[in-house]
Parts: structure tokens; C-alpha cells; sequence
């Protein structure tokens, strides 16, 4: 079949929910990816902050391949081999004392909320609880999800959303302190928010809300799914400010590419839930577990974390030169490999046009370019890429 034909059939069939680009991708190596007419493509997404191992890793598809010829799904009726482990890197990782396995980042959200709304429930036996959310956040598109979720053009089609939420500003701590009251049970915040345009909190911003939590008896729930496992330059972004939340949310990398997602809770949170609370079919089936050991052994293996650190502020360095060098670029900001470049002009030709040259990006939003690349990347995958964006930018008009 040939491209077009791989794309016609699709669209005859799916609900239109994604404009997609006119690619169909067939195979991946490294940071690569390749699409059935052959043409070769520098990936700098790794399917949107998933792929932090990069593509075809031998190890990781071995693991794979030795659990289906096991088992690949019984439910959660019963413990597997792989389910100790697993739950012990995430705890280990996260420093959390309790996880819950989920299908997705968004169900991993959904969970953070009903456990802290049952911690809630326990300790006042009140059903009218709040949770402060933060304006541009992005959190899912589950209802529950999308109620915590900044951005009124995610919601308006589908009110009413989840009641009890309200939003203040991100890294303004005073907007903060004017939403909580009596009936505040949560603070919900992505540590680096993404699709709200790659803004790290501020040492000050999170230092306060944790205080803020620590005062009143507020859970602090810590959206790590894309900035997490690795990707900033430690294995959780919240690590780099000193302080642990009260809820983690993980996902996207915690599995390179098979979906799972996971939310893990201090010892005193996590107690809250109990059998018949919450449950999944497929959450955390040998399948996916035997995926989410293997990343962790690798991240060991291969220093992931190290590498990020290492290599990072090159990437820094010359996305600065370009921002430097072109007058409609606003701003370079970000951590580790989760970084944007702000500009004046909306980024969806040059994204075009560097997939026309071979270079996968995106956006986030409608005027940042954003970089999010496999954690495997070295400095010469980055000078491709800034070779092949210099010369998109340079045709800006």
C-alpha cells in the first residue's frame, strides 16, 4: 500500500479527533524514525516525552518479548512475578511508600483525585471538598482530568465538569493563598506545566504551596508525567526543589511506548484507599510491569539521568544561540530535555517545514516550539536538529 492509501483507509474509519501529519510512520532505531516510503526522520518528541529510551533498544524489546511468551494479562485478582518489583522501583523512585498502577497518565490523574478526596472524606467526613488547580495547566481529557485542567477551550464542550475546583496562577503564590479555604483538600500542579508553555516552577512558588499544604493539612499532588523519570535532570522534577509532594502522578516514560501510568502516595494518604475504592482490569498487568522493570534497569544501565545532566545544557546553549540570533524568538526557557522556544509568531509553519526537511517537533501552544526529545540523544543528534531549524528559521518572513 502506499501512503496515501495507509491514510485514506484511517481516516474512513476513525473518529476525527487528530489532525495528523500526512506521515505514515513504519519503524524507528535510536533517536530515528522511519516511514513506509523509507525517508528518515530526527525525532525530537519521542512520541510526545515517551520514548526516553529511544527506538528498537534490543534490551528493552527482549524484556518484552520474554513476558508475552509467559503471560500477558490475569487481572488484578492476582499477584505476578513482575508486580513486587515494579511497585518497588516506582515507590524507590518516586520516594512515595505506595503505588497504584493505572492504564495512563489521565487515569493516573483521576486516581490522585479520588484518593485525595477520600483522605478528605476520612478526616471530616465532608463530601464538599475543593482542589486548587492551576490556570494553563494540562492534566487529561477524562472528565475528571479536564476539570483540573487550566485551559477553558479544553472544557467548554463537556460541562459540567467535576464540581469543587478552583484555579489560581501558576508560580504566583499570593493567587494561591487567595483560593484556599476550609474546604481545600488539594493543590494539584504539574511541576514543569507543558502544554501551558514549558514554565518550571519557581523555588519560591513550590517552597510556599508545600508550606501552604503543611500548614492547613492539604495534599500536594505533583503531575510528573511528562516532566518526570528523568527528563529534567533528575528522576522527578519536584527532587530539584528539596521537597517531596503527598501524591506523585507517573506515566509516558514509565513505560517507553506500552501504556501504563501509575500514582503513588505518602504511607497516611495512600491508607485512605481500600478494597472496592478503585480498580482497573488492565492497570499493571505482567505486560506492562515487565516493561516498567526493564526501564528502570536500563535507566541504571545507561545512566539516563546522568546523561541529561551532562548533555542538557548543550542543547540549552544552542537553542540560546538561536534566540539570540533570530529577533522573533521571544524566550528559551525549560529543564533538562523538556525546553520551548517562545516566538512572536505562531510555530505551526515551522514545525511544517521542518518535517519537510525531516525534523519531527511540536508545539505547545500556539507560539512555543517545544523540544522533548528521547533521553538517549549526544550533542551531535542536537546539532542536526539546530542545523535543520536554523534553516527553517531563516526563511521566517
Amino acid at each position: 500500500m502506499t501512503s496515501q492509501e495507509y491514510i485514506d483507509k484511517a481516516e474512513a474509519n476513525l473518529i476525527h479527533t487528530y489532525n495528523r501529519y500526512q506521515i505514515v510512520l513504519d519503524k524507528g532505531d535510536g533517536v530515528y524514525l522511519y516511514d513506509v516510503d523509507g525517508n528518515k526522520y530526527l525525532d525530537f518528541t519521542s512520541g510526545i516525552a515517551v520514548f526516553a529510551l529511544g527506538y528498537n533498544n534490543k534490551a528493552f524489546n527482549d524484556a518484552l518479548k520474554e513476558q508475552i511468551d509467559k503471560l500477558i494479562h490475569t487481572s488484578n485478582y492476582f499477584y505476578s512475578p513482575v508486580l513486587g518489583d515494579a511497585a518497588e522501583h516506582v515507590v524507590k523512585a518516586t520516594g512515595m511508600d505506595r503505588v497504584f498502577f493505572t492504564n495512563s497518565g489521565t487515569e493516573a490523574i483521576e486516581g490522585a483525585i479520588k484518593l485525595a478526596r477520600k483522605y478528605a472524606f476520612l478526616r471530616d467526613g465532608n463530601t464538599d471538598h475543593e482542589i486548587i488547580a492551576m490556570n494553563h495547566s494540562f492534566h487529561g481529557r477524562s472528565l475528571g482530568a479536564l476539570s483540573v485542567t487550566g485551559n477553558a477551550h479544553y472544557q467548554e464542550a463537556f460541562k459540567p465538569l467535576i464540581g469543587g475546583v478552583v484555579f489560581a496562577d501558576f508560580n504566583d503564590l499570593q493567587s494561591v493563598l487567595d483560593k484556599v479555604n476550609d474546604k481545600t483538600c488539594a493543590i494539584i500542579m504539574e511541576t514543569v506545566q507543558g502544554e501551558g508553555g514549558i514554565y518550571p516552577a519557581t523555588k519560591e512558588f513550590i517552597e510556599g504551596v508545600r508550606k501552604i499544604c503543611d500548614e492547613k493539612d492539604i495534599l500536594l499532588i505533583s503531575d510528573e508525567i511528562q516532566c518526570g523519570m528523568g527528563r529534567t535532570g533528575s528522576m522527578f522534577a519536584y527532587e530539584q526543589y528539596g521537597l517531596k509532594p503527598d501524591i506523585v502522578t507517573v506515566a509516558k516514560a514509565l513505560g517507553c511506548g506500552v501504556s501504563v501510568g501509575a500514582f503513588a502516595a505518602k504511607e497516611n494518604v495512600a491508607k485512605a484507599l481500600v478494597p472496592g475504592d478503585h480498580g482497573t482490569t488492565y492497570g499493571g498487568n505482567p505486560f506492562v510491569l515487565a516493561a516498567v522493570n526493564k526501564v528502570f534497569d536500563l535507566y541504571d544501565e545507561l545512566k539516563i539521568v546522568d546523561h541529561v545532566k551532562e548533555t542538557a545544557p548543550y542543547l540549552e546553549s544552542k537553542l540560546n544561540e538561536l534566540a539570540d540570533k533570530y529577533d522573533f524568538i521571544i524566550d528559551r526557557r525549560g529543564r533538562g530535555f523538556m525546553q520551548g522556544l517562545e516566538m512572536s509568531i505562531p510555530v505551526g509553519p515551522i514545525i511544517k517545514e521542518a518535517l519537510e526537511k525531516k525534523l519531527i517537533l511540536i508545539n505547545a501552544g500556539t507560539n512555543i516550539v517545544r523540544f522533548v526529545p528521547p533521553l538517549v540523544i549526544e550533542k551531535q543528534h542536537i546539532d542536526e536538529m539546530v542545523a535543520i531549524l536554523d534553516g527553517v528559521l531563516a526563511n521566517v518572513k
